[in-house]
């Protein structure tokens, strides 16, 4: 890779990384991946990021630390597939899942971590979110018509965890739209593109 070319720190199953790879991919950006892992995080990558969360991409003495604003960056330099053109209301959406969908997710998937946990009551909480995405689902492919666009992108990737908690129950729910539109997703080209395992990035030792 060229020295110009943007890092990506990523960790390939955040759902987090997920979108912000997907959206790269689109934008055909070229990036240095470099996969790390949570619970041990390399120096080079806390010192371009020390709040530690994953993705981060550094173009030259730009840092990006938000996964909605690297989607928002690569699609502003290229937007092939038009992602961009969605409804205000797209970004209110978004904002929902990243807000109290995610609080319910990570109540729900890690119930075992916290104190007082009602995992039945974040399940119900995030199924909420999910019923409402399936009403806009119906009588069309995706959230704002019939091809992707940013919202989905940015939201199926929790959507996504939130299923694999208890994949049999998500099935047995009474919402055929969401589960059409997820597998859809999951069986995609670009799904399996970005999901391809990279090794772990390690530091070139010093001379």
């Amino acid at each position: 890779m060229s020295s110009q070319t943007p890092i990506l720190w990523s960790f390939r199953r955040c759902p987090y990384a997920m979108r912000a790879r997907l959206a790269l991919a689109s934008a055909g950006i070229p990036v240095e991946h470099r996969e790390i892992l949570l619970r041990d995080k390399p120096a080079a990558f806390l010192a371009a990021s020390p709040k530690g969360t994953v993705p981060v991409v550094v173009a030259g003495d730009l840092v990006i630390e938000e996964s909605l604003d690297v989607m928002l960056w690569a699609l502003n330099q290229n937007d092939p597939e038009k992602w961009l053109d969605v409804p205000p209301d797209a970004y209110d959406l978004i904002a929902e899942a990243e807000g109290p969908f995610k609080t319910s997710l990570d109540r729900y998937k890690y119930a075992s971590r916290i104190e007082d946990s009602d995992p039945d009551a974040d399940r119900a909480e995030g199924s909420a979110f999910l019923m409402k995405l399936n009403a806009m689902l119906s009588g069309q492919a995706c959230l704002n018509g019939a091809d992707y666009r940013l919202t989905d992108m940015a939201i199926l990737p929790f959507v996504r965890q939130f299923a694999h908690v208890d994949f049999d129950w998500f099935n047995a729910q009474a919402w055929p739209d969401l589960s059409r539109w997820l597998a859809k997703f999951k069986a995609s080209d670009r799904f399996q593109n970005i999901m391809v395992k990279h090794l772990l990035w390690a530091a070139q030792p010093t001379a």
